[in-house]
């Protein structure tokens, strides 16, 4: 999620057929059960006290149900406009949410998430990929989904490197209106192979960036096994950019299930 407002790239768009593998997923999880599963996700709250990245203005929860939960058969995380401030971690932070972090690292293949987003201003969902050790962003990250709340129905494709961000003004992506983002859910999908990482909604592919440049892991940094995070941020230098509309929470995002089959 290290994009910023002025840099939503939109350079490498395609438009191509993509469909999950017609075999059993190797990992899954469709929400069914009573609560979220421990043995898959774990909650990220190691930036709590100092503040997150990107000048974010929430506060992570762990295993708290206002924040995260299983409702109706699928994951709800949402974002709420309160001070918890009886956590000992609280950083003085006016919002909370919940980051989830699949506790497995998964590598090449395809990965198919479906989600209904949440809208208004200063909201700021991503489905995205990063690996477990090492600096950003010379080990890499793969935005599966961002959206930011003040250009809803507007989704994001990136992924990032040592030569490719935008730090650096050289960002790879590209985005994608979805007029029901924020009403319905929708398939967000990603084919991670080691020639060519393809994002797409529904079927069709919006971004294609290729293992096409010179610059070795600078380049191509997608080599090993990623984790998968789902999370809501509130404000931030991207979803902040025209401010945080309290009257619109809480806003959730809602996630039937996430899929994934190896390469």
């Amino acid at each position: 999620m290290a994009q910023v407002a002025s840099l939503a790239a939109t350079n490498y768009s395609v438009d191509v057929p993509m469909s999950a593998p017609a075999a059993k997923p190797d990992w899954a999880d469709e929400f069914d059960a009573k609560r979220i599963d421990a043995a898959k996700w774990r909650f990220d709250t190691s930036r709590n006290k100092q503040g997150w990245f990107n000048n974010e203005k929430q506060y992570y929860a762990a295993d708290r149900a206002e924040n995260a939960r299983i409702e109706g058969g699928a994951l709800v995380i949402e974002a709420r406009r309160e001070r918890l401030s009886t956590k000992r971690d609280w950083g003085g932070q006016d919002y909370s949410s919940a980051k989830l972090v699949s506790r497995r690292a998964y590598g090449y293949g395809y990965y198919e998430v479906r989600a209904k987003l949440p809208c208004g201003r200063g909201t700021w969902p991503a489905i995205w990929l990063l690996p477990s050790t090492g600096t950003w962003p010379d080990q890499g990250e793969i935005d599966l989904m961002e959206m930011v709340g003040w250009q809803a129905n507007v989704v994001h494709a990136t992924p990032h490197s040592g030569l490719f961000n935008h730090t650096k003004g050289t960002q790879r992506g590209a985005e994608v209106t979805v007029p029901t983002a924020c009403r319905e859910f929708h398939l967000y999908q990603l084919d991670w192979r080691p020639d060519a990482i393809t994002i797409g909604v529904d079927g069709r592919g919006y971004m294609r960036v290729a293992n096409d440049q010179p610059g070795g892991l600078g380049a191509w940094p997608f080599v090993r096994p990623y984790n998968l995070i789902l999370n809501v941020a509130v404000g931030g230098d991207w979803g902040g950019a025209k401010g945080v509309d309290d009257t619109v929470l809480p806003q959730r995002m809602t996630i039937d299930y996430v899929r994934y089959w190896a390469r």
